[in-house]
Formats: C-alpha cells, structure tokens, sequence
C-alpha cells in the first residue's frame, strides 16, 4: 500500500512525462493518447487520478501559464526554455494557480525534484527562481493549503 504523499509524487512523474510528450507532439484525440499512455504505466489508471487532473488542468490553462512563464523567466527567450523544464513549469505553475489545496511550496519542491531526476543540473535554479516568483505573487501563504 502506497502512501498519499508517494501516490502524488507518482502522479507528479506521470503528469510531467505527458505533458512533456504532449509539448512534443501534440495528438490528435487527447483521450485515446491518454488512454494509450496510462496503458504503460506500473499501476492501475485509477492509480492516477491525480496525475490525470493535473495534466487536464495543465493544458487546459496553457496559455495563461505560458504568459506567466514568459514574464517571469527575465532575460530568457521562452522559446528556448527546454521542453522537459517547460512541462515541469507547466505542471507546477498549474498546481500554484489552481491548486489552493496545495501548498506552493510543495509545489516548488516537487518541480525541483523532478528537475533533478529529469532535467540538467542547471534547470533546478532556473525553475526554481521562476516558481520562487510566482509565489511571491500569489498573495497566500506559501506554506499552507487554503480552502477558498
């Protein structure tokens, strides 16, 4: 039996790995490419539940969480952010927005940890320095969920 917290850091993984390969190529009918997906993976799809909420949360505000990316990633191109550290923003940023029950700072640290797992040893400061900015304008307090 898994407990909730390693549950959630297994969605995490599997939300990012989605939404890294959906940035890549994006399909044609999300929900044979979903179904498809989680056919793969170790558990059950319900295993996931959590994982599918944030990958239809992610993409369904990528475009406000794109423009918050681009104005807070200072003096870097957003086209040049590399796809795996763009999903792992995407996934963060989505949870910090959207997710109240989450505390930003779990969030932050759940996109560092995948960024060491995933990405190069330079990606968890960028990362890192764009979450710390958007908590910084969330105007809640970081380290607790709340229940708006």
């Amino acid at each position: 039996m898994t407990s909730q917290f390693t549950q959630r850091r297994e969605c995490r993984a599997a939300a990012f790995q989605y939404l890294y390969a959906w940035s890549v190529n994006q399909p044609a009918s999300m929900t044979e490419d979903l179904r498809l997906f989680f056919e793969h993976l170790e558990q059950p799809r319900d295993h996931y539940a959590f994982a599918e909420e944030l990958i239809h949360g992610a993409i369904e505000h990528v475009e406000e969480i794109d423009g918050h990316i681009k104005s807070l990633a200072h003096n870097w191109e957003f086209e040049r952010v590399a796809k795996i550290d763009l999903a792992i923003l995407r996934l963060a940023m989505f949870e910090m927005l959207y997710r109240k029950d989450i505390p930003p700072v779990v969030s932050i640290n759940e996109a560092i940890d995948l960024s060491k797992q995933y990405s190069s040893a330079d990606a968890k400061r960028f990362i890192n320095g764009i979450l710390d900015r958007m908590k910084d304008k969330l105007g809640r307090d970081s380290r607790k969920p709340t229940t708006e």
